[in-house]
This record gives structure tokens, C-alpha cells and sequence, in this order.
């Protein structure tokens, strides 16, 4: 479990290197997000 949690941290850290700023951050998980919409409106067309 402790081993867990540590890769979950690391990566948390990780992730947050990336960005230089909390806007930054906030930036990508919109992109995220609109990833997620972009699928799921495709899925929606298929159908």
C-alpha cells in the first residue's frame, strides 16, 4: 500500500513539474476535458 501511494505521489509530482504554474495546470486538465468531449460526442454519432 505505502508503495502505492509513493507512485500515486510521483506522479502527482511529476505531472505538476510540467506545469510552471497553477494556470498552467488548470490549462491542462481543460484540454483534458475537452479530449473527453470530443470522444464522447463521437461515440454519440456512431450510434
Amino acid at each position: 500500500m505505502k508503495a502505492l501511494f509513493a507512485l500515486l505521489m510521483s506522479s502527482v509530482f511529476v505531472i505538476l513539474a510540467g506545469c510552471n504554474t497553477v494556470e498552467g495546470a488548470g490549462k491542462d486538465l481543460e484540454r483534458g476535458g475537452e479530449k473527453v468531449q470530443d470522444t464522447a460526442k463521437d461515440v454519440q454519432q456512431k450510434m
